[in-house]
């Protein structure tokens, strides 16, 4: 697998002759300490599964995916749509590992689609290869069953499938599966892990056909190349404080707070600059926390600090009246604002600074991804 990460998600919903023209309108909530289980309607949305080959040749494209994460997510944070932002939802599948039930076809779904980037970044971490079977038919069929895909013709519904097996094994023919999920609106997008023209011949390209999708060849045994720049350090400084406006409530925030600390520890492990590009990805709209964290809770209205369950918050807050809290809360995002744009805005002189020094540095799985993903965004209307 060259590289197959860097083409993540948006989303749409329109109201007018464009597909971007979208009615943003603020739903209101009223919710108490609870988090709601599906997105605010009347909001765009960029949908991305990605069904990842974990058999025993895969162990590269698993390593770009995980290198590759957060460059794909701030790619996708860039996109318009109108004059809004679309939403990010990310689905992971694994495919073809013998550790996996042969019964339902050496398939698991790992995340359903999710925009919460903590999550997503530890799934991906947790992969592993073994074995295997690859039913490329089967695993596409599967995701299209399983997940909710929804019938919002202006959502941008996408799979990207990697692997390196002929794509007609396994008992779900590969044009039955694309013929449904054309039907759906999602465009397949397929990804071989070897020579381009050996990918044709065991027909990934015609899988991708039969929905208009993008056919792309990596070598996934490439090593990731991150280009270090001068603004890396006080970026991660950045993080550092970014870090403490979170205001964790409820057992839940504990663990939540606990898995940011230790995605930012796997980002570190693959080199400093990947660690940046994570803390880009944390000062932009798509890193959503509201489930635990009481800053985006409050802002978002998902959560009334008066009806709060006060054992439920830290304990600089446990003894403070709800106007106290609400101080406290307002203050945490004014600064965690303060400290956003200060990343975005040296993130635009790092961007500049890289642009400068990128040579033959393409990392493969990324650049597949976003390729595809802004080719096929055009057809409803984002820009960048």
């Amino acid at each position: 697998m060259k590289t197959l990460f860097k083409t993540f998600m948006l989303a749409i919903a329109v109201l007018s002759f464009t597909a971007c023209n979208a009615n943003n309108k603020k739903q209101s909530y009223a919710i108490n300490v609870v988090e709601t289980e599906h997105p605010e309607p009347n909001k765009q949305f960029i949908k991305v599964a990605l069904l990842l080959d974990t058999s025993n040749s895969m162990d590269g494209l698993i390593d770009q995916a995980k290198a590759q994460l957060w460059e794909i997510v701030n790619e996708l944070s860039y996109a318009k749509c109108g004059n809004g932002k679309p939403n990010l939802q990310i689905a992971l599948y694994e495919y073809g590992n013998d550790r996996l039930p042969g019964e339902e076809g050496y398939i698991r779904q790992v995340l359903a689609f999710s925009d919460d980037l903590d999550e997503i970044s530890k799934e991906l971490f947790s992969l592993t290869t073994n074995g295997g079977n690859e039913y490329c038919g089967q695993v596409i069929q599967t995701s299209l069953n399983q997940l909710n895909w929804g019938k919002n013709p202006d959502d941008l519904k996408l799979i990207f499938i990697a692997g390196n097996e002929p794509f007609t094994q396994g008992r779900v023919n590969y044009k039955d599966a694309s013929t449904n999920a054309k039907e759906k609106d999602v465009t397949v997008n397929t990804i071989f892990c070897g020579d381009y023209n050996q990918g044709i011949s065991t027909y990934w390209k015609a899988g991708a056909d039969l929905t208009q999708g993008d056919y792309m060849a990596i070598n996934h045994n490439k090593a990731t190349v991150h280009i270090a720049s001068p603004y890396d350090d006080e970026i991660l400084q950045l993080n550092i404080k970014l870090n403490k406006t979170y205001v964790a409530y409820g057992t839940y925030g504990k663990r939540k707070m606990r898995m940011q600390a230790e995605q930012d520890m796997n980002a570190s492990g693959y080199s400093k600059a990947n660690a940046v590009s994570r803390t880009v990805s944390k000062s932009s709209h798509l890193y959503k926390n509201s489930r635990w964290d009481l800053v985006d809770a409050v802002e978002e209205e998902k959560v009334s600090v008066e009806d709060i369950d006060k054992e439920a918050l830290p304990e600089v807050l446990k003894n403070k009246s709800s106007e106290e809290i609400k101080v406290y809360v307002s203050k945490m995002k004014e600064e965690r604002e303060s400290i956003q744009k200060q990343i975005q805005e040296l993130n635009k002189k790092r961007k500049t600074y890289i642009s400068e020094k990128e040579n033959n540095t393409e990392n493969g799985l990324e650049n597949a991804m976003t390729k595809a993903i802004k080719i096929q965004a055009k057809k409803k209307k984002y820009t960048w």
